[in-house]
């Protein structure tokens, strides 16, 4: 199934997985005004998130970039602007370190209760962690950062919990554009919510910005439909909490994921014991043994001899 980070900004934890390619993107709008400096302007633009998979099934590799045009209005002035390059331009690798739902007696259904396989445990909290490495790039006369250099290193932690069957709940702590003039710190903290029909998915992220070129809380929201476990179609939208400047934006977008995963073939001499169903007790196959087939007890195995030999009388 597509594991997509779109349709907000938070990244998962989890990888797309081994020879997976996947592509997300979209299209954005945005209101962006300045009570202080007395200008307003609007943004359009289209990102673009190419995520591959590959050596392990933790590990992907991701690229992601963001191409805008500002036009800006200096009200006080009268005069016009237009801006345009790359708001976002980044690469990086993401490892997944710790996965809950590798203990095989987490993920264990419980035959007799319904309610025990829905309703919420603490052990939901202990999320997936993963680590994230790479550089944002500011390439040429970028208007937007005029005094980044090319290259600027970027490092995050991201988490994600399973609060239940169908909650989500996933965080980013981000170091960006380190060693620069304005290096920057961020968070996200995103929600999910799974409908009854869980084709349907809505969130609401929250985002805080810190640097000393720009600080800001930001709050969105959106819907997301999965049409088919390799294509989903998303839309957000979102309000900052100041106005200096103020912000509302919108994003229509989409993800596709391209499968060339193979499973690798493991030898039955390389195999652990143990993971293909339960133990083989020893001499479990002989004709003497009270159970002569693995999983069955030794009372329904008698009460089976038993009709057997009622068979062969008959």
């Amino acid at each position: 199934m597509i594991n997509s980070n779109r349709p907000g900004l938070s990244v998962s934890a989890y990888a797309v997985g081994k020879g997976v390619v996947q592509v997300e993107s979209g299209f954005l709008y945005e209101q962006r005004d300045h009570s202080n400096l007395s200008w307003e302007s609007t943004i359009m633009g289209a990102d673009l998130a190419l995520r591959y998979g590959f050596f392990k099934e933790q590990l992907e590799i991701i690229y992601e970039g963001t191409y805008i045009q500002q036009d800006i209005t200096f009200t006080a002035f009268d005069l016009n602007e237009k801006r345009s390059d790359f708001s976002r331009n980044r690469l990086g690798i993401k490892y997944l370190l710790y996965d809950p739902f590798k203990n095989p007696d987490r993920t264990k259904p419980n035959l007799y209760s319904w309610r025990a396989n829905n309703k919420f445990q603490l052990r939901d909290l202990v999320p997936a962690v993963s680590v994230y490495a790479g550089a944002t790039f500011n390439l040429g006369d970028n208007p937007f950062y005029p005094e980044d250099p090319i290259v600027a290193p970027r490092a995050m932690v991201a988490t994600q919990s399973s609060l239940g069957s169908r909650l989500v709940l996933i965080t980013n702590l981000i170091y960006d554009r380190i060693g620069t003039d304005y290096p920057e710190m961020e968070y996200l903290v995103s929600l999910s919510h799974a409908f009854k029909n869980p084709k349907w998915s809505v969130f609401v992220e929250n985002q805080g910005i810190k640097s000393d070129r720009y600080s800001d809380i930001l709050l969105r929201t959106g819907i997301a439909h999965l049409f088919s476990k390799s294509f989903q179609a998303d839309f957000n939208i979102g309000a900052s909490f100041k106005s200096t400047p103020s912000r509302m934006f919108g994003s229509l977008g989409f993800s596709y994921r391209l499968d060339f995963h193979q499973d690798q073939i493991i030898s039955i001499d390389d195999q652990k014991s143990g993971q293909n169903g339960d133990f083989i007790k020893r001499n479990a196959f002989k004709d003497d043994s009270d159970t002569a087939l693995p999983g069955i007890s030794p009372k329904k195995m008698r009460k089976l001899q038993r009709k057997a030999k009622k068979r062969n009388k008959n």
